[in-house]
């Protein structure tokens, strides 16, 4: 499937297994912070859309307002966190390199790169939106 061409509805029908479908205030932005940051591939980005590409795995962005009648809607925040609870965790992603990146992605640090007894070396970034990304490496 191309992904730069494949239309909606033959996109809809590809996936499966678990999709993620982050709703953002602005996909350009958010485009941009996951590829300087994670390397990701954005495809078809629009204003309103976006999929993306982290590995083998793909995901969406919506703008809110692309996002129509859809019940989540009224319970987003004018303002603050979106993602609160939930860990984007990304095990392919060096947080080192990651967190040098991220403040002048318009991202905040929320815990400094640091070795953990779970094996895995990682940070806990904050983007614009509010979603907590964990760029991990194993030890």
């Amino acid at each position: 499937m191309d992904l730069d061409k494949v239309g909606g509805a033959e996109f809809g029908a590809s996936l499966h297994g678990m999709g993620l479908n982050l709703l953002v205030k602005d996909v350009q932005r958010s485009v941009d912070i996951l590829k300087t940051l994670f390397g990701m591939t954005a495809y078809q980005p629009t204003q309103d859309f976006a999929i993306m590409r982290y590995g083998d795995q793909l995901f969406q962005l919506h703008v809110d307002g692309a996002f129509g009648a859809h019940p989540l809607l009224g319970l987003l925040p004018e303002a603050g966190a979106r993602g609160a609870g939930i860990e984007l965790r990304l095990y392919e992603s060096d947080p080192d390199e990651a967190s040098q990146k991220a403040e002048a992605a318009g991202c905040h640090i929320l815990q400094a790169p640091a070795d953990k007894l779970h094996g895995l070396r990682e940070c806990v970034i904050l983007d614009p939106d509010g979603y907590a990304w964990v760029p991990s490496r194993r030890l």
